[in-house]
């Protein structure tokens, strides 16, 4: 069997079955590390109690993998369209194996917090790299289209899955083996991927930015770990000034990138016809995303009683129809609906997600996970549009640097999510929390429940009914704001995307040399 190490298929070129066998293989490492954000979830119990971590480490074991994955991101999308984004995903699945191996027998806290930070490096390689070559293997716009809907279906499938997944193995295994389940999936990749992956990077791509690596993670990691906090800490000075020490930097970023002679982010790529408002709009689908995810999960527990496991399998539920909202979004545009009309109806969906959560009590069950299902459905339907559009939009030579894009917007609006709407939901938790009760009681609900099971007899029932109102109550109110925010982003969508019918910007420049050389006289 050849090796396919060379070149970006032709534009032309319709994928056949080894492309298709190849975005399944794809999608292993894709599904996660999507996961892995949200493996620990379970674990951390069982992890506290044998490696006795303190406070500070225990927190870093949960959040080191999404910070260093947020922080490289742009950097890896950018080495992959020099290096060959095959050969670094294949790298990042190697790092990945060896760090969930080291991460599954750690003897300490120090020891798997370092090994979580190589798997943020890891996944840093293999999101960007993965979406990149869906852009290269599927090349017809069609195909691309539904390969990119099964990539946005698995990307938000695998969040789902990881708490799941992890309560199952920590209940019937010890919790190393919530790393153990990635090896047989890197090991696949890095069997079949130099067979079935074709190499691509961009031909030219210039001298390698060393300055704009910095000055990407010194914006990006502040401004994330602050947004972080704010939903459980409040708005402390600390993460204001973290935020906007991280935005300065941005902003150095920014001037960095378009001054530098070979820049890590190349700023054509935000002239390319419907890119940069994807970008935006794709960053306002994930704070709808992660802004409701932070009420949902605390609903579930703590107001209706579920038990970890139980919550985590009511919760995937509402994953069920996020397999079909993608294609059928894709075959709506296939059939001639413009893709801005697809795109508005998602938002509209999603906030129709959001108004059914602001309707739910005490005591919804099924109207929350209904909810949860209308508005993942219309965040799918979002994002794998936006993808497809961005992509379609950036040249092939940089299809990395464009998914990196894409991805750090991603982690950006998620953190930006549960920060605004987080801090609605506490603001009318704190207001409406009967003034007499403890302090703890005033913080979070889970505080609240702490205190009244202290409490004797009706006094403690009734600060846990009191907390627990008071908790729906800021979800409610948090579901408002986030379908304000949504019928919003619907209406930009119809503006600013009705003029924009994107063509593939490398079947575009062909067709331009087409007819330059036909206005040559012949010889």
């Amino acid at each position: 069997m050849t090796n396919p190490t060379s070149t970006t298929p032709s534009p032309a070129a319709r994928a056949g079955h080894r492309e298709w066998t190849a975005l399944g293989v794809l999608m292993l490492p894709l599904l996660l590390v999507s996961m892995d954000v949200s493996v620990l979830y379970f674990a951390v119990p069982a992890i506290s109690a044998d490696l006795r971590p303190s406070a500070t480490q225990q927190l870093w074991i949960f959040d080191i993998y999404a910070f260093v994955l947020a922080g490289l991101l742009m950097t890896m999308g950018s080495l992959g369209d020099r290096v060959g984004r095959r050969r670094l995903l294949l790298c990042g699945a190697a790092a990945f194996g060896a760090a969930s191996l080291a991460a599954a027998y750690a003897t300490g806290a120090g020891t798997l917090i370092a090994a979580r930070a190589v798997l943020g490096v890891g996944g840093a390689t293999l999101m960007p790299s993965t979406m990149a070559l869906v852009r290269t293997m599927f090349t017809d716009p069609g195909q691309r289209a539904k390969a990119i809907g099964i990539w946005s279906g698995v990307m938000t499938g695998g969040v789902a899955l990881g708490s799941v997944l992890s309560g199952v193995l920590v209940q019937y295994f010890w919790w190393g083996s919530v790393f153990l389940v990635n090896l047989p999936a890197m090991a696949l990749l890095l069997v079949l991927g130099p067979f079935l992956l074709p190499e691509s990077k961009n031909p030219s791509p210039g001298r390698f930015d060393p300055l704009g690596v910095v000055l990407s993670m010194a914006a990006v990691l502040p401004v994330v770990w602050g947004l972080k906090e704010i939903p459980a800490e409040g708005v402390h000075p600390l993460y204001v000034v973290s935020i906007t020490v991280g935005l300065l930097f941005a902003a150095l970023f920014v001037h960095s990138q378009r001054t530098v002679a070979s820049p890590m982010i190349s700023p054509a790529l935000f002239r390319g016809r419907g890119f940069a408002p994807a970008v935006a709009l794709n960053l306002v689908s994930a704070f709808a995303m992660m802004g409701s995810a932070y009420f949902t999960t605390q609903y579930l527990q703590s107001v209706l009683g579920k038990s970890a496991m139980e919550a985590a399998l009511w919760a995937l539920l509402p994953s069920v129809p996020i397999g079909a909202a993608a294609p059928a979004a894709t075959a709506l545009v296939h059939r001639g609906v413009h893709r801005a009309y697809v795109v508005t109806a998602g938002f509209a969906i999603a906030a129709a997600g959001y108004a059914l959560l602001a309707g739910a009590g005490t005591d919804a069950l099924w109207l929350v996970l209904v909810a949860c299902g209308v508005l993942a459905s219309g965040v799918v339907i979002v994002m794998s549009q936006l993808t497809d559009l961005a992509l379609g939009a950036a040249p092939v030579e940089q299809a990395g640097a464009a998914s990196s894009l894409l991805e750090t917007g991603s982690e950006f609006g998620g953190a930006l999510g549960m920060a605004v709407l987080g801090s609605i939901g506490t603001a009318v938790y704190r207001h409406e929390i009967p003034s007499g009760a403890p302090a703890p009681a005033h913080e979070t609900l889970g505080g609240a429940l702490a205190v009244a099971g202290q409490l004797p007899g009706q006094a403690g029932r009734d600060l846990a009914a009191a907390a627990r109102e008071a908790f729906t109550h800021g979800m409610q109110g948090a579901a408002l704001a986030g379908a304000a925010v949504l019928v919003v982003a619907a209406a930009v969508a119809g503006t600013a995307l009705r003029r924009i019918r994107v063509q593939d910007s490398e079947p575009a420049a062909r067709a331009e040399e087409a007819k330059a050389d036909a206005a040559q006289p012949v010889a």
